[in-house]
């Protein structure tokens, strides 16, 4: 007898090289065209090939369908298709009770046992679903004469034909999606078509259980594209270069997982997106230093050892006060770390990597689409107030997926760029944000540079009192920031125990406490997106709580910066594993919390 979920949470595991995060997005497409909710969280190794049959060398895929919003990919696995021993026991951890584990037993050799270092008894405990996948693959594709390892290749359309039968989902939306895909590749085209059906038909055959039926509920109206943070942040460009009528200076150095941006960028040409691969991190922010000052948009993107080379640049746009974006997309570290992992570790580098007093505001996104409005914020922030801005996101935020209700373009709130306000380039507004002169207008010619300036034209001084005065002039600019956010709002439930998270935990937080509503316990939750300055009504807004529980996937850098700025008595619930938090942990934690504030 089938059973309802209101959410299923599936996940492939196989080799690098084996299509497996193809086929979580093909499974996601067809899901969303089925209008059923997708959440997805893809896995890479972090060696670029580590040998094949090992724990190292596992790429996976997790996705979560239902039929109502959802925030997350899944907590724990109900359908594991693992294609070897070593993807079994890289996700064997993760399993629910009960869970469908489908396996390739071609692939499930004494070898391929030893290879991963694991006992085959572990199958014992399992519901297993074993199908040579190979062997059938082969068996489907005879009649096109492919060479063995061609046919090999097509393994992974047989399992998402198995899956879609599984999860009742449509055949023929699979096999429009493969058409679409391989367009201009019909050899290839075909096969998959084929492979996939072989693989639904199979499942049929066997008379597989589908042990889930997924209710499918209506939802907004509007239209939806499924996105990532990267597609987001590339649309965000190139909204901003078509409506505000500006090319945009995109300049990057490789670097996982911000790699991923410059790879949107560059499709983004006919967009007037300039795209320019600098040699190092360090020639990029000078680049882009270089385009602002110019009087063009620009924008730097990197992760964690090449954010680590901007500091100096970044310092210069501080003194400058040139208009900048940098985008930090957050690995796990130090060093080189799991340069795949999630982590949200760079706050503190973001606050205080530079030398000398050059505060900048922070920003943070809190979901894959809510990307798109982080860029164009920040860009709105760095024209208004002539200031470089760091917007810190992560590797699940690259990565990960969801459906995002296209926006009306009618209500973005896009930036105003408005050159040559004033002859002198240092003379300030109320805001205290000088103004934006580049340089071949005549009567607006000056110089920059990184010595301290002075007065209203920006002449080098050496003058002791002129530093002071600079140096709380870019500060007040920047506080002034904190004045025009968007106040704190309890996102949570009335309570004296209060719950703050930043960047990507925004999702499973709130998947949590809405299970936590569902048991009877509340709790109050705010998310900040604005690290630095803080929104001005944070402080009084803290007082009132007994508990304040800070969650984040670092060793507590949020937390101490708001025992320090507010003088209360926050406490850090940390996870610093390269994985996002899951919301049973979370729930796990709030319980007990929840348990201590009653005992006492």
């Amino acid at each position: 007898m089938q059973q309802e979920h209101d959410l299923l949470t599936i996940r492939f595991c196989g080799d690098s090289g084996d299509g497996i995060q193809l086929i979580g997005e093909q499974l996601m497409m067809n899901a969303a065209l089925c209008k059923l909710e997708v959440r997805t969280l893809p896995d890479y190794p972090a060696e670029i090939r580590a040998p094949a049959g090992t724990v190292s060398g596992v790429s996976g895929v997790q996705l979560a369908i239902s039929g109502h919003r959802i925030e997350i990919a899944g907590d724990k696995v109900d359908v594991l298709v693992a294609l070897n021993p070593a993807a079994l026991v890289h996700a064997i951890a993760d399993l629910a009770p009960n869970a469908i584990v489908i396996i390739n037993s071609c692939q499930f050799t004494d070898r391929d046992w030893q290879k991963a270092q694991a006992n085959p008894e572990i199958l014992t405990r399992l519901n297993v679903i074993q199908a040579p996948i190979n062997a059938l693959t082969q068996t489907a594709l005879a009649a096109l004469n492919q060479s063995s390892a061609q046919t090999k290749r097509c393994k992974n359309f047989f399992i998402l034909g198995v899956m879609l039968w599984l999860l009742e989902l449509s055949l023929d939306t699979g096999q429009e999606l493969i058409a679409n895909k391989f367009s201009s590749r019909q050899a290839l085209r075909d096969a998959n078509q084929l492979a996939l059906a072989a693989g639904y038909h199979y499942g049929m055959t066997m008379d597989m259980q589908r042990p889930y039926f997924i209710k499918n509920l209506p939802h907004q109206h509007g239209n939806y594209r499924q996105i990532n943070g990267a597609e987001a942040i590339g649309l965000a460009l190139a909204t901003l270069a078509t409506q505000c009528h500006q090319n945009i200076f995109v300049a990057g150095y490789p670097i996982t997982p911000s790699s991923v941006i410059l790879h949107e960028c560059a499709k983004l040409a006919d967009f007037n997106i300039d795209l320019f691969q600098a040699e190092d991190e360090i020639a990029a922010i000078c680049a882009c230093l270089g385009a602002a000052f110019g009087g063009k948009l620009a924008l730097t993107t990197t992760s964690g050892p090449g954010f680590d080379l901007k500091m100096e640049g970044l310092g210069l746009a501080v003194v400058s006060e040139l208009p900048l974006v940098v985008l930090d997309v957050q690995r796990a570290g130090a060093s080189t770390g799991l340069p795949t992992k999630t982590s949200q570790s760079d706050l503190r580098q973001a606050l205080y990597g530079r030398h000398g007093e050059s505060p900048l505001p922070i920003l943070a996104a809190s979901s894959p689409s809510n990307c798109f409005d982080i860029i164009i914020e920040a860009f709105d922030i760095a024209i208004k107030y002539m200031t470089p801005v760091v917007v810190l996101l992560d590797a699940y935020l690259m990565n990960a997926s969801e459906p995002w209700l296209i926006p009306d373009l009618a209500q973005l709130k896009l930036p105003q760029i408005n050159h040559y306000q004033h002859q002198e380039p240092f003379k300030r507004n109320a805001l205290g944000s000088r103004s934006w002169n580049p340089p071949g207008q005549a009567e607006f010619i000056h110089q920059l540079g990184g010595l301290e300036k002075q007065g209203d034209w920006g002449k080098v001084s050496y003058d002791a009192n002129n530093h002071q005065n600079m140096t709380k002039a870019r500060k007040f600019k920047i506080d002034n920031i904190g004045q025009e956010l968007m106040p704190v709002v309890n996102l949570g439930k009335p309570s004296t125990s209060l719950v703050i998270t930043w960047g990507s935990t925004y999702g499973v937080m709130k998947t949590a406490l809405d299970h936590l509503v569902c048991d009877g316990l509340d709790f109050s939750w705010i998310h900040l997106r604005n690290l630095s300055p803080f929104p001005a009504n944070l402080g009084d807004f803290l007082q009132i709580f007994d508990e304040v529980n800070v969650f984040e996937l670092n060793s507590g850098h949020l937390c101490d910066l708001l025992r320090a700025h507010y003088l209360i008595d926050a406490k850090a619930i940390t996870q610093c594993n390269g994985k996002p938090f899951s919301s049973q942990f979370i729930i796990d934690i709030l319980k007990e919390s929840n348990y201590v504030i009653n005992a006492q």
